[in-house]
């Protein structure tokens, strides 16, 4: 399981990715320059959420000025089903 910036797939549905930087599988090791040729990842999307909420506070002291703001970045955990390459 891997957590991924979010993408536009629903749960449930499985996704492809293509563009694979290197690939390890025991004494085998591929590097690309800058992505292996002919190498996917094939995963299964597990759910769409948010991450915990952080609190973003500025301040500038003896002027009064104090902002706060909070942020949850959304991402898209997946379940790595094969490597191919």
């Amino acid at each position: 399981m891997i957590f991924v910036e979010k993408l536009d797939v629903a749960a449930g549905e499985s996704v492809k990715f293509d563009k694979v930087l290197s690939v390890v599988d025991g004494d085998v090791v591929k590097f690309g320059t800058p992505n292996v040729e002919g190498a996917t990842v094939s995963a299964n999307v597990v759910k769409n959420g948010k991450s915990p909420k952080i609190r973003v506070y500025k301040m500038k002291p003896k002027k009064g000025y104090r902002r706060t703001q909070g942020h949850r970045q959304p991402y898209t955990k997946v379940q790595i089903e094969s490597i191919n390459y």
